[in-house]
């Protein structure tokens, strides 16, 4: 399959899974849940999601655990919403570069606000 047309359909996925869980289920636990990136394999009948999880530890934990709960439910909405001949199966993990993202993050704030006390020194 054409690796291009694999990314693309990740995106469109990536882009449904985000409506579907951020907007329309009501589940408490995925609040803290973000869709990263949907990394689909060669034959296309598998996809990878990768998901950011924020708040504690515990919250991180049930928001995974949400997932997998949900993970029929979200193929099937998925499969209503999109025209593919076969909808991939979803496996979540969590993103590997959630803790760079944050810590970049961290330091990106320290910078303004060391930047800001510089500016206001004479």
């Amino acid at each position: 399959m054409d690796e291009r047309r694999a990314e693309q359909i990740g995106e469109i996925i990536r882009e449904e899974l985000m409506e579907i869980i951020g907007f329309e289920m009501a589940d408490p636990r995925l609040a803290p849940v973000d869709v990263t990136a949907v990394v689909m394999s060669p034959d296309m009948r598998q996809a990878r999601v990768l998901v950011a999880l924020h708040g504690i530890e515990r919250e991180q934990v049930e928001g995974m655990n949400a997932l997998e709960h949900a993970r029929q439910y979200l193929r099937h909405e998925l499969a209503r919403r999109l025209n593919l001949r076969k909808m991939p199966e979803l496996h979540f993990e969590i993103d590997p570069w959630q803790e760079t993202a944050s810590r970049v993050e961290v330091l990106l704030r320290r910078a303004k606000k060391t930047r800001g006390k510089a500016e206001n020194q004479p």
